[in-house]
């Protein structure tokens, strides 16, 4: 996918740059030699004879995919070539493709092909991606020279089947869940990516790691979800207005000049967390990434966990996304709600009822979400926590009419935090980070709030409007294209 930086005999940037001590050479890791790459033991039906495979280690039988083309989501087949692609305004073509696209990411309504099978749900795969040579203790995996990433099986403790649907309004919610949700082909081009171009970032800070976090590894991505990375350059805090800037100039730096070719338009955001904006030419996906931001890769664990623990949460969840979008009250950048806030309110709302359906994980496993556990162990957490048995025995489309009569009418948005690590809506805490904020939503590890980015009355208003509009609608008709059409739904997938 990227230009081989060992061909080139050289690193890009001058020496001086890679010795910025400051920022790798403090991460103290004696590491083993790289494992297995993810897209070495790709099978997109990942059964339970493959799962006992990788646990024991034997990689033997797995079949090795060497990726020489894809297919971007528009259908279009793409050769991972050094030939660049012209930029045409806010454009996004994908190799020989001119379709004019604006926050959509190349979907097809054909059936998808790339360098791996036929896609199947999350639920069925049991790998997820781990940066490269940290090893875990749950996988005695072999090691294979030339690699940069391995893959780590989930065990299977966990119902993975779907509750049934016996209404109207149920049918509908799985029916777009069934439609939207992330495939394992996507995972595939997003990882692919992380591995590539961690080898790349690595010519400047060696010891750096690249974590895929965030909708791709929750459990609650979409096939339209962005892709975003974590990268980690040392155990200790980064300054993230001074050096992470600085780290993430070095990075667009390389992107546009040796990378030009497969990255486009790489774009430096000075939020409170800087990141860097790009798109991957060869996989057709955007990514956002950022320095050292660890509580990234924290709560990635503890959302997959809810996920798994309860099969209504990621139907229900992703049908609050698409609504969310399709309302459009799903964009920090425009002072309206980010994605993971959404998630936060739908877990909230679940623990909140009369009979919950879902604990606080960090209270019932503080162990297993130490906000001080080292990153090579959060992974683990998913693969402790056994499955909740709740007694609330609501359908999807009770709970989904629920939470929008929880927004709308029950929580007060004045003087309420919405807070998924105590499991409750508590008051508003006095500091500065609460004050004069129309929305609360507590993150779970370092406490700030999620939802900052409201910040004007006239777009807290339309939320709150939204979500009575919503309710009302559902209360009275029972059917889900009185809020969200399904085929648009589905078709913007």
């Amino acid at each position: 996918m990227f230009p081989n930086s060992s061909n080139l005999g050289h690193p890009p940037f001058p020496p001086k740059h890679q010795n910025q001590s400051n920022f790798s050479n403090k991460f103290p890791l004696n590491l083993p030699p790289t494992l297995v790459s993810h897209q070495q033991i790709i099978d997109a039906q990942f059964s339970s004879w493959n799962t006992v495979t990788l646990l024991s280690g034997n990689l033997a039988t797995v079949p090795a995919v060497t990726p020489q083309t894809m297919t971007c989501r528009n259908g279009s087949r793409v050769h991972t070539s050094d030939a660049s692609t012209p930029i045409r305004g806010r454009k996004r073509p994908c190799e020989q493709t001119t379709t004019n696209v604006k926050r959509q990411r190349f979907h097809s309504h054909h059936s998808e092909t790339t360098v791996v099978n036929q896609a199947v749900p999350l639920p069925e795969e049991r790998r997820y991606s781990f940066p490269a040579s940290i090893q875990s203790p749950l996988l005695n995996a072999r090691y294979l020279p030339g690699f940069t990433g391995y893959v780590l099986p989930l065990q299977d403790r966990i119902e993975t089947t779907l509750p049934v649907a016996k209404d109207k309004l149920s049918q509908q919610v799985l029916e777009i869940f069934h439609a939207c949700q992330q495939q394992i082909c996507d995972l595939n081009r997003k990882e692919l990516c992380r591995t590539e171009l961690q080898k790349e970032i690595q010519q400047i800070f060696p010891q750096s790691r690249l974590f895929l976090v965030g909708s791709s590894l929750n459990g609650f991505g979409t096939r339209t979800s962005d892709a975003d990375l974590c990268l980690v350059v040392k155990e200790e805090p980064v300054n993230q207005k001074t050096e992470a800037r600085h780290i993430l100039s070095l990075v667009q730096t390389l992107f546009n000049t040796k990378l030009s070719g497969y990255i486009e338009r790489p774009q430096l955001i000075r939020a409170k967390v800087p990141i860097v904006k790009f798109r991957d030419k060869v996989s057709c996906v955007e990514f956002d990434l950022n320095v050292n931001n660890i509580v990234g890769i924290r709560n990635t664990f503890l959302l997959r966990t809810y996920a798994q623990i309860e099969n209504r949460v990621r139907p229900l969840a992703l049908v609050i996304k698409k609504w969310a979008h399709v309302h459009e009250i799903n964009d920090a950048s425009r002072g309206t709600l980010n994605s993971y806030s959404l998630i936060l309110m739908v877990l909230h709302y679940l623990q909140t009822l009369p009979e919950p359906v879902l604990p606080s994980l960090q209270k019932n496993y503080p162990e297993s979400f130490d906000p001080t556990m080292q990153l090579h162990l959060v992974h683990q957490a998913p693969c402790t926590i056994p499955p909740y048995h709740s007694k609330n025995g609501s359908s999807l489309g009770d709970l989904l009419i629920g939470f929008f009569k929880y927004y709308a009418t029950e929580f007060d948005w004045s003087h309420q935090l919405i807070s998924v690590r105590e499991a409750k809506a508590i008051p508003r805490p006095d500091g500065i980070e609460w004050r004069n904020k129309f929305i609360c939503v507590e993150e779970p590890f370092d406490g700030t709030n999620t939802a900052r980015a409201v910040h004007e009355k006239q777009k807290f208003d339309r939320i709150r409007c939204e979500f009575m509009q919503s309710w009302q609608l559902l209360r009275d008709k029972k059917d889900l294209n009185y809020i969200l059409p399904l085929r648009a739904a589905i078709q913007k997938r």
